[in-house]
């Protein structure tokens, strides 16, 4: 299987805060890998595929969060109590 990535990941852990829109569920993730067009997060919440996001991306160095938004790609994980990992698109 090819990876159809354009862009290079680069593996960092930062803190996130994200809003579903739609139905206003704030939660809290980290990132473990950041490209120019996409994020991969450690989260508890559970995120289906296709929900839209809101997110603050905290940069060290910076005072304020660095605002952009997604769609949630793909989701692993189904426990609950449970970390998943979550793909994230970022809008262009």
């Amino acid at each position: 299987m090819s990876d159809r990535r354009v862009f290079e990941r680069m593996k960092t852990k930062l803190p996130v805060k994200f809003l579903d829109p739609s139905t206003g569920k704030e939660g809290e993730a980290n990132t473990f890998d950041v490209s120019a067009d996409g994020l991969g997060l450690l989260t508890y919440e559970n995120l289906p595929e296709q929900t839209s996001l809101e997110l603050w991306l905290n940069i060290p160095g910076r005072h304020i969060p660095v605002y952009t938004r997604g769609e949630v790609r793909w989701f692993r994980g189904s426990l609950e109590n449970c970390v998943k990992r979550v793909g994230v698109l970022l809008e262009k």
